[in-house]
């Protein structure tokens, strides 16, 4: 008989199993089919069309316009991504008693493979027959390193006021922290947003002559895209089929509402951040116009 302990293979596919065992079929496809319809929600979402993505794509944003929204989009979500899911690993615990003794830790297993890749581990063995991995591919100090290349000081990202926008979309997320469900499904509505606005990003800040073949947009986007080694499309249905396991009917009305409240607060920040540089497009335009007239009256 085969060793239990040398059936590694397909582990995503061994946790879903594992969390579809602690639920009666029943009761999972129902919640299935509520988050089947959720998912959908999020896709008719404006979010999910937001002129911003247009406009980044287009490369009509210029550089100080890209870092305010890099500055924004770091304080809203890339700071914290990884203390919520650290929350969510935590509050698994609240599956218990509700569910069998170890029904938690199917779910901490595939949020530990989101955790995997953010913290800058690698598929495969290292030269030792190790995990391979590099703290400074994580996700967080990549996103850094964007900054970098777009000239953001130290002191700049110190001293930056976020826009209230931005301080909404973070407290949100971070006001989640104490409820297992609530963390779960912001999370995965998160992802969502990574996977939309990951690659405008991207594009808008190859238009601006910034290497993205490498680093922070590398990292991010779909798993079919060939441009990126992305996997934000696995990591969010993991959190679906997480949620699937957590939810009972009696939450489907909050769970929605607390969801697509989290996507009004994403589609207003990119509302703002459109707002925003258009305001200073026109600001310089008025001064370049105005600047001869000046010139010619003093």
């Amino acid at each position: 008989m085969p060793s239990l302990m040398a059936d590694l293979d397909q582990p995503r596919k061994k946790a879903v199993t594992a969390m579809r065992a602690s639920l009666s079929e029943d009761l999972w496809q129902r919640n299935a089919a509520f988050i089947e319809n959720l998912r959908q929600l999020i896709a008719e979402h404006p979010v999910a069309k937001h002129p911003a993505i247009a406009v980044l794509n287009g490369g009509a944003l210029d550089h100080a316009a890209m870092r305010t929204i890099h500055l924004e989009y770091r304080h809203a979500i890339v700071q914290i991504f990884t203390d919520a899911l650290l929350a969510a690993q935590l509050q698994s615990r609240q599956l218990e008693p509700r569910l069998h003794p170890g029904a938690k830790l199917a779910p901490r297993f595939l949020l530990t493979l989101n955790d995997l890749d953010e913290f800058g581990f690698r598929p495969g063995l290292d030269v030792d027959g190790y995990y391979r991995g590099n703290p400074a591919y994580a996700h967080y100090p990549l996103f850094e390193r964007v900054l970098d290349e777009y000239k953001i000081t130290q002191q700049a990202r110190k001293t930056y006021a976020p826009s209230k926008s931005s301080q909404s979309v973070r407290e949100y997320l971070e006001h989640s922290y104490g409820s297992y469900i609530d963390v779960v499904v912001l999370l995965a509505a998160a992802e969502e947003e990574v996977i939309l606005f990951s690659p405008p990003l991207r594009e808008a800040t190859r238009a601006l002559g910034i290497d993205v073949n490498n680093g922070y947009y590398f990292v991010h986007g779909i798993s079919e895209d060939a441009s990126s080694d992305a996997a934000d499309d696995d990591h969010e249905n993991d959190l679906w089929l997480i949620l699937t396991q957590a939810l009972t009917p009696d939450q489907y009305p909050r769970i929605q509402a607390l969801c697509l409240r989290y996507c009004d607060l994403w589609a207003q920040f990119w509302s703002f951040q459109l707002t925003q540089a258009q305001m200073a497009k026109e600001m310089l335009s008025t001064v370049a116009f105005n600047a001869p007239v000046l010139a010619r009256a003093g």
